[in-house]
């Protein structure tokens, strides 16, 4: 079994290292990406619908208009929240704007960015970033004559507007090589509890798999995604049953069962804490809906 959430990223064109993907989802509590990172920038701009993301240990509420950017070796996790969901994701490897010769360009921002010690923020706002980011997609779809140029050229802008009004966090290379080893240590622990949700995960079973005590684990838990075991475990199943709720013909008692949860009552009451509505109440009207 492949204990890694890196997710090798592919390139058309190897000699430009860019790309954009058009992605449409149908229904309600569709997972568009499962839990992983790779090494490339990547900006999601949502042209219909809604969805919630998982951004290293910020949770996100993305709406129609909305850009995203996700760092490098970022862990996130993606999950529709609306009928009809369409959005594009632009990924790109900053090394297309590396230099031959070390400038004071590339040491000041390229090279940060490649190593990921300069972290941007990941909710980007204005119409300048957008239009940027717009103008590269049109590039890529029409490849006109130049289209290279073009596109560079609108990278260099990009990542100005980028560096100037949304730099979040600038590491050392220490705190980066830290940061790296914590994010691989942990990515097999992400990964087992999206294959074993529905059984029994303790915070002893899983700092056991790490090799570390529960304390020191707890801490870095938290630190990478946000939310305490528990916390995490609960989601993770409640968003499994929220789309089986939507597209299965169980029953919530069944469902309950089916994503690990013994007690229906308890699962009813984790269940309201995170979607903010009974299950029985989103089986209803799911029924409705079909």
């Amino acid at each position: 079994m492949d204990h890694t959430l890196r997710e090798p990223m592919t390139m058309p064109d190897p000699q430009f290292p860019i790309k954009v993907h058009l992605c449409q989802f149908e229904g309600r509590g569709q997972v568009m990406f499962n839990r992983h990172y790779h090494e490339h920038l990547e900006i999601l701009y949502f042209v219909t619908g809604e969805a919630m993301l998982e951004c290293g240990s910020s949770t996100l509420h993305a709406r129609e208009g909305d850009l995203i950017v996700i760092n490098r070796n970022e862990l996130h996790y993606g999950i529709s929240q609306s009928d009809h969901l369409f959005y594009y994701a632009l990924i790109v490897d900053f090394s297309l704007l590396q230099s031959h010769s070390l400038d004071a360009p590339e040491m000041k921002f390229i090279t940060p960015i490649t190593q990921n010690r300069l972290v941007f923020a990941n909710r980007v706002n204005g119409d300048d970033v957008l239009s940027s980011m717009l103008a590269i997609i049109q590039e890529l779809e029409q490849r006109e004559f130049g289209y290279e140029l073009a596109i560079k050229s609108e990278l260099y802008r990009l990542l100005t507007l980028l560096l100037r009004g949304y730099v979040a966090t600038v590491l050392t290379q220490d705190e980066y090589v830290e940061r790296m080893k914590n994010v691989e240590r942990f990515a097999p622990i992400f990964k087992y509890i999206e294959e074993h949700y529905k059984e029994e995960l303790s915070v002893e079973l899983l700092s056991g798999m790490a090799g570390l005590s529960r304390y020191h684990f707890s801490r870095l838990f938290k630190e990478l995604s946000g939310r305490t075991v528990t916390e995490y475990v609960n989601e993770t199943r409640i968003n499994k049953a929220d789309y089986l709720l939507r597209s299965s013909p169980l029953t919530v008692s069944e469902i309950a069962v089916a994503t690990g949860f013994k007690d229906i009552y308890y699962f009813s009451r984790i269940f309201k804490k995170y979607k903010r509505l009974a299950p029985s109440f989103l089986r209803k009207n799911s029924a409705v809906s079909h």
